[in-house]
């Protein structure tokens, strides 16, 4: 007579009395990470849907409207009119919109030519480099409203200190500010005073993490300061100009205060600083037409949306 042996284990399983199988842990430690890290954006996300997401659809789905008058009024859609009206506007619109390119252009062009300038000066430690840093720092703390008053009171055409300057070697007066012409050039000048530090920071910072040693090799093979400037330096600094160029040129897109400062409602009598800030700012306001200005508005925004684009790819096409 033969008997089966039966394995413990088996036979344990079988009749019900043995250990359970071990069962897997319903979250793992990777989603549990994975829900933390959603838990620990999600205000961020609900601050971001809150300030940001609302007021732009808030913003289109005004543009679409007849909005006119008090807010409480009644508003119908109209569709794209508004968008229709601005793009045929070419009395303020058009015009806004150049001084906007103009101004941004010529503002940013100079701030990155002098702020390249000054980093490069400032690259190589020397005495009294902390004083100068914390000279050149003094325009970022002041406020834009502070800085047009302050230039308001230098540039007048009869009291200013600049006329004054201007006399002494023998210069013939300027009208600066109060003049159509020159308006937006001061203006201009102006933005480059305030805003020239933070660009010199910006490229300083990048040219303090790039390596020493192409720039030494390039030297040890005859090249002089210009051409390694030029073909050492300049490719490596690359990303880092086309990230301060990106944010600059955004920022001076959206100018408004120190031109509201100066030249009050409407960029100046004769709209000479009006750029597309302003004369938004005049239609909600002034002329309480808020379809209209909302549609200026996302006009504005895909325009600077646009610029941005253009301005990372050229930077990613010199920097490949």
């Amino acid at each position: 007579m033969s008997t089966t042996e039966v394995s413990p284990v088996r036979g344990a399983a079988a009749s019900g009395t043995g250990p359970a199988p071990a069962r897997r842990t319903p979250r793992t430690f990777e989603q549990a990470n994975r829900r933390l890290k959603w838990t620990m954006l999600a205000p961020a996300l609900v601050f971001v849907g809150l300030m940001i997401i609302f007021p732009l659809v808030y913003t289109i789905n005004l543009s679409l409207t007849d909005a006119f008058g008090a807010v409480n009024a009644g508003k119908a859609h109209i569709g794209l009119r508004n968008f229709t009206d601005a793009l045929g506007d070419t009395r303020r619109f058009w015009p806004a919109a150049q001084r906007t390119v103009i101004f941004t252009a010529g503002a940013v062009i100079l701030e990155t030519v002098l702020g390249l300038a000054l980093a490069m000066l400032m690259r190589k430690p020397f005495r009294g480099m902390r004083w100068v840093r914390t000279v050149l720092i003094i325009p970022l703390l002041t406020t834009p409203v502070a800085i047009g008053i302050l230039w308001l009171l230098i540039l007048d055409p009869t009291n200013g200190i600049a006329n004054h300057l201007l006399a002494g070697i023998g210069l013939p007066r300027q009208e600066f500010l109060g003049s159509v012409s020159q308006s937006l050039p001061t203006l201009m000048l102006i933005d480059v005073w305030q805003w020239t530090p933070m660009m010199t920071l910006l490229l300083l910072a990048g040219l303090t993490t790039l390596p020493e040693e192409p720039e030494e090799a390039a030297r040890v093979d005859g090249a002089n300061g210009w051409q390694r400037f030029r073909h050492v330096v300049l490719p490596m600094l690359g990303p880092t100009l086309a990230t301060a160029l990106v944010l600059r040129a955004v920022d001076a897109l959206k100018t408004f205060d120190i031109l509201y400062a100066t030249k009050g409602a409407g960029g100046g009598s004769d709209f000479e600083v009006e750029t597309l800030n302003v004369y938004a700012y005049g239609l909600t306001f002034d002329y309480q037409e808020y379809g209209l200005a909302a549609a200026v508005l996302v006009l504005f925004t895909l325009f600077i949306i646009g610029v941005v684009v253009l301005l990372r790819r050229r930077g990613g096409r010199k920097t490949a």
